[in-house]
């Protein structure tokens, strides 16, 4: 028997309201709050969050020794190579998307937290 249930993920961020909306942008849904907490109502999936986080230092991608991914979003798009051109045009920047024959490849959203568009 679970103790718990998933409430939602949330990401520490400098700007909630700012990272909220690429994600909305990405997935869909609506932003809701202001200020220091930002929640992502995603249709049919899983909310997210994003909190304020002074001195915020996003994760180093891959770079176990020093400040790891921490965590990732694995989204998962019919067609990588439109996903890819929305996402970048979105702010997001790659960090490993050279093999081309890969199912995924690894972008950091505008705040640096590492995720991959999966054609799983």
């Amino acid at each position: 028997m679970a103790l718990a249930t998933l409430g939602v993920v949330v990401l520490d961020c400098p700007d909630p309201r700012a990272l909220a909306g690429f994600y909305a942008e990405v997935l869909g849904g609506t932003v809701e709050g202001d200020g220091d907490w930002v929640d992502l109502k995603v249709p049919g999936g899983q909310s997210l969050a994003f909190q304020a986080a002074s001195g915020f230092v996003p994760p180093e991608w891959p770079r176990a020794d020093h400040n790891s991914q921490q965590f990732h979003l694995d989204l998962t798009v019919d067609d990588m190579d439109a996903a890819e051109q929305g996402v970048l045009a979105l702010g997001a920047r790659p960090l490993d998307t050279a093999d081309r024959s890969r199912t995924w490849r690894v972008y950091a959203d505008p705040a640096g937290h590492p995720f991959c568009l999966c054609a799983c």
